[in-house]
């Protein structure tokens, strides 16, 4: 039952079956156990370090699951923090901020409401996936029975760090937005998720922001669309709105938060690797020589504008447990992938939904142009978006595909990257599905056509989106 609901990053299946209240008991205890563990192995001690923060979002399953999940945490002799319906980067927060052993979010992100799960973390925020630790989890887990006997003795404590976390993430917003004198109007799509918290509870009172709420309401644990940024067709109401409304932006969160997308003034979508190559300059004046680490599908605008102006770009896997590593590695100020996740150095180098606002917002600030005329001169390449295909053989797809190009300069960083003089593409291989997944990049419309009419053969059946 168990390997159903681990994943590669964290714990998500569907409520009640296979994921329940007694999974979530096992899946406390185990973590528990695995980030005492840790700490003991690190020579970590202080007054927090048997102490896991602890929060959940607005699915109907998940203040059950929380209890449950405490309750094993318990069994284990650990105590807990309970912060509340929060959104996951709230955790990250809290963790480094009550400077405790780890953190575990109760979530399902951007899945629909019938799906539930967990984010584990560890000391100072650190992602446990698969290959840091969460396989360990599954095996405590596996082994652990809930009737006992267990050490016990943990004790639970509610914490309200709401005023911590606005004060920290108000950092990082322009002053002339903090009093007023530059003012905003954005149109924030909350997706009925934790956004729907959040922003009232952070943002709400900045004078210089004037928030246009589009489902904000978060009361029933249902979405009226799914709270997925990414799917172009998730940002219709978004896009409604920014036009009706005359909005300078418009922002669209996913579930948990930890995510988010941006349309510009005429309610166009900016690709999250172009908005991370904007983002970047505002952050080079702030601090020249920096460097962003960026999803190794993003667009050559990215590394190419971050070395125009002084700074250093560094290629990552896809995944969240590498992008924060690799900041962590690089002392990197920012990263980003396609996906929607940011990551940033002064939020612990977690991505975070909030934290990649507060950015836009401030660049904004910063601007005398609206937002398409601060995009337009990083848009130099076409890309293909990212195109799925079906195949049973993905290693031996990805064979004949390298063999097809023996010209290319090749990587073999995440799947396989191809370049050459007039294009550039990377395929990747699904974790969990026979599927290839293929990005693609020229200079030239007809390029790109005209290399996918070539590659797409090799690849297998293209599944229609």
């Amino acid at each position: 039952m168990l390997s159903k609901v681990f994943k590669a990053y964290d714990v998500r299946a569907t409520y009640p079956e296979p994921l329940n209240e007694e999974i979530a008991w096992k899946v406390g205890f185990a973590s528990a156990q695995f980030l005492l563990d840790r700490v003991r192995q690190q020579g970590l001690d202080g007054p927090m370090m048997k102490h896991i923060v602890v929060g959940h979002d607005m699915r109907k399953s998940s203040p059950s699951l929380l209890q449950a999940l405490k309750d094993g945490i318990h069994a284990r002799g650990v105590h807990t923090i309970d912060v509340g319906m929060v959104d996951t980067p709230f955790i990250y927060f809290a963790i480094n901020h009550l400077d405790c052993c780890g953190g575990i979010q109760v979530t399902a992100s951007h899945n629909p409401s019938n799906y539930n799960g967990f984010k584990v973390s560890q000391v100072a925020a650190k992602p446990v996936g698969s290959g840091s630790g969460l396989e360990v989890i599954q095996e405590i887990a596996e082994g652990v029975d809930p009737n006992g006997p267990h050490e016990g003795g943990g004790q639970d404590e509610s914490m309200d760090l709401w005023a911590a976390y606005r004060e920290h993430l108000h950092q990082f917003l322009a002053d002339s937005l903090l009093d007023g004198t530059r003012t905003l109007k954005v149109a924030i799509d909350a997706s009925n998720g934790m956004a729907g918290t959040m922003v009232p509870k952070v943002f709400g009172d900045v004078p210089g922001l004037q928030i246009v709420p589009i489902n904000f309401d978060n009361s029933t644990g249902e979405f009226v669309h799914e709270p997925n940024p990414i799917v172009e067709s998730n940002l219709a109401q978004l896009r409604e709105a920014v036009g009706a409304e005359s909005a300078d932006v418009g922002i669209c969160f996913d579930g948990d938060a930890d995510r988010c997308v941006v349309v510009d003034q005429d309610g166009r979508p900016i690709g999250c690797d172009i908005l991370l190559a904007w983002l970047a300059q505002d952050a080079l004046a702030a601090e020249p020589g920096a460097t962003f680490i960026y999803d190794l599908r993003s667009s050559h605008a990215v590394p190419e504008t971050i070395r125009s102006l002084g700074g250093t770009g560094v290629e990552s896997r896809v995944g969240h447990v590498y992008m924060k590593a690799a900041l962590n590695e690089n002392n990197a100020v920012m990263g980003g992938e396609l996906s929607g996740h940011f990551y940033f150095r002064d939020m612990f180098c977690a991505d975070s939904g909030a934290r990649a606002f507060a950015a836009v917002m401030t660049g904004l600030a910063h601007a005398d142009k609206p937002l398409s005329k601060l995009i337009d001169p990083l848009m130099k390449y076409v890309q293909s978006g990212e195109i799925n295909f079906r195949n049973e053989d993905k290693e031996g797809a990805l064979a004949a595909l390298e063999a097809a190009f023996p010209d290319a300069r090749t990587e073999h960083l995440d799947g396989l990257t191809l370049e050459l003089d007039d294009f550039w593409c990377n395929v990747r291989m699904s974790n969990t599905e026979p599927l290839l997944r293929l990005n693609l990049e020229a200079a030239d419309p007809e390029v790109v056509t005209k290399r996918l009419e070539e590659i797409s053969p090799l690849l297998g059946e293209r599944v229609q989106e």
